[in-house]
């Protein structure tokens, strides 16, 4: 009787071990998904209540940006992967200080890493043709942000503002303040752009001069340095300390001065190029009171205290928390497997064929609505 009792306890407990190790051996299947249905993963961040940790579902995002010399910049890469990290993903984010190698390299270190996407702010849109051959084997999706990345069949995604707009919205305030429409003129004007490998150029300086330029050929706006092409305009890697070296020069060319020359506007496309403008005016005895018309976009700390100053008139305001919100759910909808939101597919060729594109709308900023 002892003898049948024991074999029955000996087979009961061999039954609960296979039990067991059955149901162990699901749950890592379950909590391992295959390489193939990783896109499918939710990107949610679960924490385990017993080891009071948490667990990253959604992937790896290698989130690559131009510089932090400019404040805009480090807005960009700080409220992207504060964003991604809360949607679940984990987030390499690197910046190049400008330099085309190192970005080259980051990128380059990010696909072998096992980044699944990558955002890309380039510092050449035309420089990353090769590096990003390695991703479209990988089938690893790119979107490039801000700056279309041009030439390359791996860009899969555009998300920026509208800088057609955004250009416009600079050379309708300066149509405005001048009074265009009613006044007499002549006035003087001159014009500052940025970096020429930089394709958004093309849409801030396009906008803005396709809103000027007819009031340059009836001669009621003048440029008196002649400087009117956008090669002659550019500003390269959108330098505060190039502007003002080409302002400075052209004071002392053209005659600018308090007391000399009168200089009505000065078109600049973003804020480090107007900041250097206003040094070389500042430099020739220009003050608020008599400071000329000067644009700006990005809404950088020291440009807005000069907008509140008088030194500087207006910026356009791009919400880099919007941007990034909105290529967060990109990259989100992609990693599901879904059609991410875009708003344009026709403006954004970058020579291999239209990009499907995401535009924010950007505002205008004044001394009226800074705040």
């Amino acid at each position: 009787m002892r003898k049948k009792l024991l074999s029955s306890l000996l087979v009961t407990a061999m039954a609960v071990t296979m039990l067991a190790g059955c149901g162990s051996n699901g749950g890592q299947q379950a909590s391992t998904p295959a390489t193939e249905n990783k896109t499918e993963t939710s990107a949610e961040a679960k924490t385990d209540d017993t080891a009071g940790t948490t667990t990253t579902e959604g992937g790896k995002i290698g989130v690559a940006m131009p510089t932090k010399d400019l404040q805009r910049w480090n807005q960009d890469g700080t409220n992207m992967e504060a964003q991604l990290k809360e949607a679940g993903y984990e987030v390499d984010l690197q910046y190049a200080s400008n330099d085309i190698p190192t970005q080259v390299s980051q990128i380059e270190n990010m696909i072998n890493s096992g980044c699944q996407m990558l955002v890309i702010a380039s510092i050449d849109g035309d420089s990353l043709g090769t590096v990003l051959e390695q991703a479209k084997e990988k089938d690893i999706p790119v979107i490039a942000y801000d700056r279309l990345i041009m030439d390359s069949e791996a860009v899969s995604y555009y998300a920026t503002f509208d800088n057609y707009k955004v250009g416009q919205m600079q050379g309708q305030y300066i149509v405005d303040a001048l009074d265009l429409e009613n006044a007499e003129g002549p006035f003087n004007i001159e014009l500052v752009t940025g970096a020429p490998d930089d394709n958004n150029v093309n849409f801030f300086f396009g906008g803005a001069m396709d809103v000027l330029q007819p009031y340059i050929d009836s001669g009621k706006l003048v440029v008196p340095s002649g400087q009117t092409e956008k090669a002659q305009c550019a500003t390269a890697n959108w330098s505060t300390e190039e502007a003002q070296k080409r302002f400075e020069n052209m004071i002392s060319a053209v005659g600018y001065g308090p007391n000399g020359v009168k200089l009505d506007a000065v078109l600049c496309s973003n804020d480090s190029t107007s900041y250097g403008v206003q040094n070389a005016l500042q430099a020739a005895g220009y003050t608020a009171d008599n400071m000329p018309i000067i644009t700006g976009q990005d809404c950088d700390k020291p440009n807005v205290k000069n907008i509140v100053s008088g030194l500087q008139s207006m910026s356009v305001f791009k919400d880099t928390r919007t941007l990034a919100e909105k290529v967060v759910g990109m990259v989100d909808a992609i990693m599901k497997g879904t059609e991410p939101e875009i708003n344009d597919t026709e403006t954004y060729d970058n020579g291999t064929g239209v990009i499907p594109s995401y535009l924010c709308d950007p505002v205008v900023v004044t001394v009226d609505n800074y705040k």
